[in-house]
């Protein structure tokens, strides 16, 4: 046998002596004035038993009338009578739900023990609860306190011997059940245990018409907390949904990308530095963080248009046709194609449609001069160009860096943004000359953390015009 197989029987043969323990001592333990009066017994064994029709499932657990039960039984009769509207209740939920022997053995245990010992503090603290009457108000508010403690205890255990189940059979932790299942809930229990203690005081005050008259309004409140977890859980619901297609939208341009550097080895090495460097700059030049977030995404994706050419493009052993060349000059159109589709993408996409466009106007695809040309095309430009002449050999031997400074200053002013590139030399002499190439694709993409931001509402406001921007070419009139 598997120790995972052990571990899970040991735990059940555990729970059931447990259970059994509790049976027998609420058995040997209970008293004669604990089932008196009748009518209370009758009532509060219903209660527990028509529970059922007030339960609503939430994740792994359910939100019932059985709390209330529980804590009126326990201030008004004793622990034997709570350990068994517990085992009622959640009794007749497990055979209504169809629960498997070990659901049914964990439930039992979770409710009729938790009810018992529970009921034993309550006892210990307060004395015998069925004799106490005619209490002063400070006496009552003091009975109160402990059945809050009582109702405190019951909710403890009840969560550690589910807890522990959940482990044993999934590996879950006792936080992460703490916080997923008990932790929505918990106010709405304690709110129904405090309405439930006010009834066990009203009762001792006025006797069953107080009782009587209360009940339907603990069930109505128990109702509305019901509702309000099943809203819980369609929100839930609806999280997970947007995270999955925001794992989508992401997913695409990260794998276009990817099946581009399969291709051509350099392209996501080059991505990454090119963004290293534009994120750099946008840091410089004072822009916010969705600029520098916008800026930096351009320029780890601004050749994911390279992915519509084909491997003699990509890697030209011929002399490249004049039909090569028009496929090479569309892929910043192609690029933002691709990206703009999906939400949010659209500043990127625009800042990727221009990147090649030249200062003197005779860039593509737009020929575009100046100030016209997105502040972000214009960095991922010099970025790129810094990093193709250090990097590249298509066009002869890399450049050094001293070279290829004097490079970006001969072309500044008709290719490249002057200004611009002293702001981009300026790094390079304060930050070293290749500072940007230690950047690593998938550490500068934080698939996660992108993901994360991107099911956040918020970070979907105004995105559609911005798409709208980067499908409309903006040529010179």
């Amino acid at each position: 046998m598997s120790p995972v197989k052990s571990k899970r029987r040991a735990f059940w043969a555990a729970e059931a002596l447990l259970l059994a323990g509790a049976i027998a001592a609420a058995a040997a333990l209970a008293r004669p004035d604990e089932w008196h009066p009748l009518a209370l017994v009758v009532l509060l064994f219903g209660l527990a038993v028509g529970g059922e029709w007030f339960t609503v499932g939430h994740l792994d657990g359910v939100v019932s009338a059985s709390l209330a039960v529980m804590t009126l039984a326990m201030g008004l009769l004793g622990p034997a009578p709570a350990g068994i509207c517990g085992i009622a209740a959640i009794g007749v939920h497990s055979a209504v739900a169809g629960r498997t022997p070990r659901e049914w053995l964990n439930n039992l245990a979770g409710f009729g023990v938790a009810a018992f010992v529970a009921g034993w503090a309550v006892r210990l603290a307060a004395g015998d609860v069925a004799a106490r009457h005619g209490q002063s108000a400070a006496q009552g508010i003091l009975f109160g306190l402990i059945l809050l403690g009582g109702a405190g205890v019951l909710l403890a255990v009840n969560f550690l011997l589910f807890a522990l189940e959940l482990r044993v059979e999934e590996g879950r932790s006792l936080t992460r059940v703490a916080r997923e299942l008990y932790g929505p809930t918990l106010p709405g229990e304690f709110s129904v245990a405090v309405i439930a203690i006010a009834l066990v005081l009203a009762y001792k005050a006025v006797g069953m018409p107080a009782l009587l008259a209360a009940i339907p309004v603990l069930l109505i409140f128990q109702q509305l907390m019901a509702a309000l977890v099943r809203s819980q859980r369609r929100a839930e619901q609806l999280d997970a949904r947007t995270r999955q297609l925001a794992t989508f939208q992401w997913a695409v341009p990260s794998t276009f990308m990817e099946g581009l550097g399969l291709r051509d080895p350099t392209a996501m090495r080059h991505g990454a530095t090119v963004a290293s460097y534009a994120r750099a700059m946008a840091v410089e030049l004072g822009c916010d963080e969705g600029e520098q977030e916008i800026i930096h995404l351009a320029g780890l994706l601004h050749d994911i248009g390279k992915f519509t050419w084909s491997d003699r493009i990509l890697r030209p052993g011929d002399a490249l046709t004049e039909e090569d060349w028009a496929v090479i000059r569309r892929h910043p159109q192609d690029g933002a194609m691709m990206l703009g589709k999906f939400d949010g993408f659209g500043p990127v996409a625009d800042a990727i449609l221009y990147h090649h466009e030249r200062i003197d106007g005779n860039g593509y695809p737009a020929n575009l001069i100046g100030s016209e040309i997105p502040l972000a095309s214009r960095i991922i430009a010099i970025c790129s160009t810094y990093d193709a002449m250090t990097k590249s050999a298509i066009a002869g031997p890399p450049m050094s860096p001293e070279e290829a400074i004097a490079e970006l200053r001969k072309i500044a002013g008709s290719q490249l943004d002057a200004e611009l590139v002293e702001t981009f030399i300026a790094l390079l002499e304060r930050n070293g000359p290749t500072f940007g190439e230690d950047a690593d694709y998938k550490t500068e993409l934080e698939f996660e953390n992108r993901v994360r931001k991107t099911a956040q509402p918020q970070a979907m406001g105004g995105t559609r015009r911005a798409e709208r921007v980067a499908m409309r070419l903006r040529r010179r009139s």
